[in-house]
C-alpha cells in the first residue's frame, strides 16, 4: 500500500494499515522531515523519494495530500499506478477531481475522522472507528472489484464505507462541514468587536473581551481553523457553499423579519422545528451494528456489465444504508456474478433488500 501524504489522516491511515491489515505500507511526503518522522514512529514501512517510487507495485493508494495539491497527486498516482490498483484520496472536496474519475482505477474517498491538531506525530491507528467514509465511485464504473478491495480495506480500518455520489457530496459537506467553519469565524470576529463597558456597563469601553459561555465555545470551537488547509476547501468547494450560503442569509433574514415583528408564535415554532430536526439528524448519525444489533446478509445475483457494483454502493448509500462488508464473486464464465452485502439491522437490512430489488437484481438473504 502507497500513501501519499503522511500527516495526520496520512499517517493514521498508515499505522491502521499495519497494524490491522497487515499491510506493507510506503510512504510518500514532498518533506523528507516528514517522511522521516513517519517512518520512526511506525505510520509506514519504508519511505519513497517520489510518488513514482511509493506507488510501485502498490495494491491500493491513498491520496492524502492537501486540497489544493490533490489534483496534481492523483494525476501522477494514477499515472504511476498498475492496471489493476485502485487509487483514493482523502479529500474533503470532490468538484476537482472531475476528471480522475474517469480512470475506472480511482475511487474517490473522504473519510469524517480527524482531529484539531495537525502532522503525523499526532496520527493514530483508532482515528477512523466507526467513522463514516464517503467512496464517490463513478457512475457506469467497471472497476466492481477495486471498489470491493477498498471498502473491505476500510471496515477493516474500524471505518464504515458509504458511497454518495460526488455532487452530492460537496453540497452536504458544504453545508454540515464548511459552512460551520464560515460561521464559527463570523461569529468569533463578531463577538470581539463587540464594546464592553466596565462597572456593569456604567463606566467607560474597556479592551477586555466579554466572557463566553459553553454555548458560544461550542458554536467557535472550529474558528480560525488552519488557513493551510482551509483556504482551499473553501475555494474548491465555492460553488457550493455559496450556494449554502445564500440559503442561511435567506433564513436568517426569515428569522429576523419574525423578531422585528414580535411574532412569538413563529419564534416558538420555529425554535421546536429545529429540535425535531436536531433529532433526527443525531439518528440519522447512528451507525447499525451497535448493542447486540444483528448483521444480516444479503445475496444479489448481477450480470458482468460495467458500474453494476457502483450502481448497489450508490443506491444503499443514497437510501443511508450502511454495507458493513462486500464481497464480489463471478460465476465460472464471468457472464454474471453474486454479490454479498452484509448488513447491520433488520430494517436495514429490508429497506437494503428492496433497493437492490428495485435495480432489477434477484436478492435473497443469506
Amino acid at each position: 500500500m502507497a500513501v501519499l501524504g503522511v500527516g495526520l489522516i496520512g499517517g493514521s491511515i498508515g499505522l491502521a494499515a499495519r497494524g490491522r491489515a497487515d499491510a506493507e505500507v510506503c510512504g510518500y511526503d514532498p518533506d523528507e522531515r516528514v517522511r522521516a518522522a513517519a517512518l520512526e514512529l511506525g505510520a509506514i514501512d519504508t519511505q519513497a523519494a517520489d510518488v513514482a517510487g511509493a506507488v510501485a507495485g502498490a495494491d491500493v493508494v491513498f491520496v492524502a495530500a492537501p486540497v489544493g495539491a490533490l489534483v496534481e497527486s492523483v494525476r501522477l498516482a494514477l499515472q504511476y499506478a498498475g492496471a489493476d490498483c485502485v487509487v483514493s484520496d482523502v479529500g474533503s472536496t470532490k468538484r476537482a477531481l472531475a476528471d480522475a474519475a474517469v480512470d475506472e482505477r480511482f475511487v474517490g474517498g473522504h473519510p469524517l475522522a480527524g482531529a484539531e491538531t495537525a502532522g503525523v506525530e499526532h496520527a493514530r491507528a483508532d482515528l477512523f472507528d466507526g467513522a463514516t467514509w464517503y467512496l464517490t465511485p463513478a457512475k457506469g464504473s467497471t472497476a466492481g472489484v477495486l471498489y470491493e478491495r477498498l471498502h473491505r480495506l476500510l471496515s477493516r480500518f474500524g471505518a464504515r464505507p458509504s458511497a454518495i455520489d460526488a455532487d452530492t457530496h460537496d453540497r452536504l459537506m458544504a453545508c454540515v462541514s464548511h459552512l460551520p467553519h464560515v460561521l464559527a469565524n463570523l461569529l468569533v470576529a463578531q463577538a470581539t468587536s463587540l464594546p464592553v463597558l466596565r462597572n456593569g456597563g456604567l463606566g467607560e469601553e474597556s479592551e477586555r473581551l466579554p466572557a463566553v459561555g459553553p454555548s458560544f465555545r461550542d458554536a467557535t470551537r472550529v474558528a480560525g481553523a488552519n488557513s493551510a488547509i482551509w483556504t482551499d476547501i473553501y475555494i474548491s468547494n465555492r460553488d457550493a457553499l455559496i450556494a449554502g450560503i445564500d440559503e442561511h442569509a435567506r433564513r436568517l433574514q426569515e428569522v429576523r423579519s419574525w423578531l422585528e415583528d414580535g411574532d412569538a408564535t413563529a419564534v416558538s415554532a420555529w425554535n421546536e422545528r429545529a429540535h425535531t430536526a436536531h433529532e433526527s439528524l443525531l439518528d440519522a448519525g447512528l451507525v447499525g451494528g451497535a448493542d447486540g444489533e444483528s448483521v444480516l446478509e444479503l445475496r444479489a445475483s448481477v450480470p458482468n456489465r460495467p458500474g453494476v457494483i457502483a450502481e448497489i454502493a450508490l443506491a444503499l448509500g443514497g437510501a443511508g444504508v450502511n454495507i458493513l462488508d462486500m464481497v464480489l464473486s463471478p460465476s465460472q464464465d464471468n457472464s454474471q456474478g453474486i454479490v454479498a452485502l452484509w448488513i447491520a439491522g433488520e430494517r436495514q437490512a429490508r429497506r437494503a433488500e428492496q433497493l437492490v430489488a428495485d435495480l432489477g437484481f434477484p436478492v435473497v438473504k443469506g
